[in-house]
């Protein structure tokens, strides 16, 4: 084992020596060090170079982690000097952060905590979050802050559903500014249809749990919104507010 440890030092040194000379680019340098490292904490392996593999870093979900468990994770990422983002944080998980972060946001409708290290560049491109009700909210703001910590301007758009599509049209110069647009709605999940006839952007849909027992915890309006008949839309998961802020910053920056 010792062995191989010293041959992967010898092979590391003589890569970087190859790109000092020359024989190795800059691009081939930094697609080598997109596989390298993480490290193993037993619980958790923590992805130190997710920021330069996908231009963000790691990502920490707190549901199901405890907070020491947290904790140890966040401890480790603030090492690395980048913004980091934890999802799904209930205020005890926020408590536990500010006793090594005093700085800590807590964004609370949204479930987020974020520790900043380092100034935003925004994008001067805007990402609309458009929700159907005031229930869609916390989904909403999730994908919301999601947006707003990757560098991205977001204007919120709310309780503008079907229900009463005057609401919407109300808001259909601030539809057209967007560059991407996220729709959040539960109940059928109609709203992700009409806004997609809409615009010439691309919508992300995210269904909600929100509804009455038919909504089958947010199945029917997954279904209404995989099944739209309008061109341009992309479905995540229930209730997955932050996969869709996070793919909405990927689109932003192309």
């Amino acid at each position: 084992m010792l062995r191989r440890l010293c041959l992967k030092v010898m092979s590391e040194a003589n890569f970087l020596e190859n790109v000092k000379s020359g024989k190795v680019s800059i691009q081939d340098a930094l697609n080598h060090l997109k596989k390298l490292p993480f490290e193993d904490l037993g619980f958790a392996k923590v992805d130190y170079h997710r920021n330069l593999r996908t231009g963000y870093p790691e990502v920490v979900f707190c549901l199901g982690k405890t907070v020491d468990q947290v904790k140890s994770i966040i401890m480790k990422l603030m090492e690395q000097d980048n913004n980091i983002m934890a999802t799904r944080a209930t205020r005890e998980i926020y408590d536990g952060i500010s006793e090594i972060a005093e700085d800590a946001l807590y964004y609370e409708t949204a479930r987020i905590v974020v520790v900043k290290r380092r100034e935003l560049v925004v994008s001067e491109k805007i990402i609309a979050v458009v929700s159907a009700g005031t229930s869609d909210l916390p989904v909403a703001e999730e994908a919301a802050v999601t947006a707003e910590i990757m560098g991205n301007k977001v204007e919120r758009i709310y309780d503008v559903g079907v229900a009463g599509l005057h609401r919407l049209l109300a808001n259909i110069d601030a539809l057209f500014r967007a560059n991407v647009l996220v729709v959040v709605a539960g109940m059928e999940g109609a709203l992700a249809s009409v806004v997609g006839g809409m615009v010439d952007k691309p919508v992300i849909a995210v269904p909600t749990s929100i509804g009455y027992g038919a909504n089958f915890g947010g199945l029917s309006a997954l279904l209404t919104m995989l099944n739209s008949c309008a061109a341009g839309i992309g479905v995540v998961n229930i209730d997955n507010g932050f996969g869709a802020g996070y793919l909405a910053s990927m689109i932003n920056r192309l």
